[in-house]
């Protein structure tokens, strides 16, 4: 995807001026996409796109319908993705740098920007990780990623207990993710909205959405629920590719 092109960091941060000189988009075509779903609209040309589910949106169900699916992926995620090549019109180097160095050094932007970016970069990226790591018929943990689980977050159980409670304890909308370190050591944090630890010079190895969206139409209130039957959709191979990486020094977003 050519939004995961590369610049090396001299070149973003030299880039970082034209941001300034460039934005000219108003702050208010850039909220951060609301839990209700929003209205359909078609992408304009750019450098970012949705990536296309590997699956049938309704591989998940009874845990997730398909209609929350086509709604998560194509409108939410597809917003994101709209309001990013909108301003990548007046901010081309935004399509040219990787994902996450521009994530991770928010401040070199200019402020007219800087929150777009914050949320749709982040939207983007949250979600892009999302569709990546479920998928039907996704097995257990195994290998290094359940070495890691044990060693780090006290067994798979115990894992995915503190990991739901995180994930039920964030308050208004926001992600529950997992963070890996180059050397493999796991790690569970909250993020608000598309806030992501990506911003924090750090990678991510797997999340969970707890934005309304992402179960409301099943689910109601009872997020609980939603992130206890959310397990059954997880790829846990997808996972351990991502571990892979990470160790590798090459996970993206």
């Amino acid at each position: 995807m050519s939004s995961s092109s590369r610049l090396s960091r001299r070149h973003f941060f030299s880039a970082a001026a034209g941001f300034a000189a460039a934005a000219s988009a108003p702050r208010a075509g850039f909220a951060q996409v609301p839990a209700a779903a929003p209205a359909a609209a078609p992408a304009p040309t750019g450098p970012f796109v949705v990536p296309p589910l590997t699956y049938p949106t309704h591989a998940f169900e009874p845990h997730i319908d398909a209609r929350t699916m086509e709604i998560h992926h194509d409108k939410h995620h597809g917003a994101y993705v709209a309001n990013l090549n909108t301003l990548a019109r007046t901010n081309p180097q935004l399509g040219a740098a990787a994902v996450t160095d521009i994530l991770g050094n928010l401040n070199a932007l200019n402020d007219d920007i800087k929150f777009a970016v914050r949320n749709n970069l982040g939207g983007h990226a949250n979600h892009t990780m999302f569709w990546e790591i479920m998928g039907p018929n996704g097995g257990k943990p195994e290998g290094e990623v359940l070495a890691a689980i044990d060693r780090d977050l006290g067994g798979l159980q115990k894992f995915q207990t503190d990991f739901d409670a995180a994930g039920g304890r964030q308050f208004g909308s926001g992600w529950v993710f997992v963070t890996v370190t180059k050397d493999g050591k796991l790690a569970i944090e909250n993020r608000p909205n598309q806030d992501t630890p990506i911003m924090d010079g750090k990678r991510v190895l797997m999340g969970n959405d707890v934005w309304e969206h992402a179960y409301y139409l099943n689910y109601q209130n009872r997020r609980p629920d939603y992130l206890k039957a959310w397990w059954n959709t997880v790829s846990w191979s997808k996972i351990a590719e991502r571990y892979a990486a990470a160790k590798a020094g090459t996970l993206g977003v």
